[in-house]
């Protein structure tokens, strides 16, 4: 019996995130405390009580996600014994930190230069993503190179795959998915195309800030989702981690791989539910929960 730890990404958070960790933890409230002082800015006021509006930007989004993971991971202490780790998008850096990879200095300072990064490409044109439900991975592959521009993005799940490029393009891609016989696809409520070829500005500006970085070994290997492979050497693991913002996540291919190498449990750890439903849709014969601290 092996356990994988899974940490989610952008779209995982809700208004009040972390409220209950800070009140109820020391450790918890030191950390809380350090990253408003790395950010500059007091984050756990938004996390805590700010508006919808101000919590979904993405350079809000993303530190709040991965500081509501990172303590979480944290606070479970000697509990926290992964055999393997994966996160998705964003979440692959609460992983990295989690298996001690990354500092949690460095790890809130490359995810805050990443969301900023990624907030500038996509204010400079208007694209966007969609989920498309129902259809063969091969065949929204099909449809997005006969499209141009467009590519698929989140390898979510079998028969779930999230597409990424220029909203005209993406909107032209969904009505092309219904027509091959996607149950669904609708645009997401995001402001760009994430882990698509528009995202190269925001990689070209992560590329120095990751290499500048020191990365140590982790304490388990790291299934990455460029190449939904296990990972365990720091200078692969640099790589990987700057080709992810115009590659597509994996996610699918990352829990066949961990199921294969042994993972018979699922530890979502961070903000919702995502992951374990989608690690269930991928194997129903494997366990998936939420982490408790």
């Amino acid at each position: 019996m092996k356990i994988a730890y899974i940490f989610p990404g952008q779209g995982a958070q809700y208004l009040g995130m972390g409220k209950d960790m800070y009140e109820q933890s020391q450790q918890a409230r030191a950390l809380f405390e350090r990253a408003n002082e790395i950010l500059g800015f007091s984050i756990t006021d938004v996390m805590f009580s700010g508006s919808e509006e101000d919590l979904k930007q993405t350079k809000v989004t993303q530190p709040a996600v991965f500081l509501h993971s990172v303590i979480m991971a944290k606070m479970l202490g000697d509990r926290f014994r992964p055999d393997m780790v994966a996160g998705h998008s964003l979440g692959e850096f609460s992983a990295l930190v989690a298996s001690k990879a990354l500092s949690f200095e460095d790890g809130l300072t490359l995810v805050s230069k990443r969301a900023r990064a990624m907030q500038k490409a996509c204010e400079s044109e208007p694209s966007t993503m969609a989920a498309v439900l129902g259809l063969e991975d091969e065949k929204v592959e099909e449809i997005c190179r006969c499209i141009g521009n467009v590519v698929a993005a989140n390898y979510n799940c079998p028969g779930q795959v999230v597409i990424s490029g220029p909203v005209a393009a993406v909107d032209k891609a969904c009505e092309k998915m219904k027509d091959a016989g996607a149950k669904r696809a609708l645009r997401l409520p995001v402001g760009g195309a994430f882990h698509s070829p528009l995202m190269e500005p925001a990689r070209m500006a992560l590329e120095e800030a990751i290499n500048e970085t020191e990365f140590l070994l982790p304490v388990c290997p790291v299934y990455q989702n460029v190449n939904a492979k296990a990972i365990i050497h720091p200078d692969q693991i640099k790589a990987n981690l700057i080709a992810q913002l115009t590659a597509p996540v994996l996610w699918t291919q990352s829990v066949t791989n961990m199921i294969a190498d042994g993972a018979t449990d699922f530890i979502e750890v961070g903000p919702g539910k995502v992951l374990q439903g989608l690690v269930t849709k991928n194997s129903a014969g494997v366990n998936a929960g939420s982490a408790e601290v």
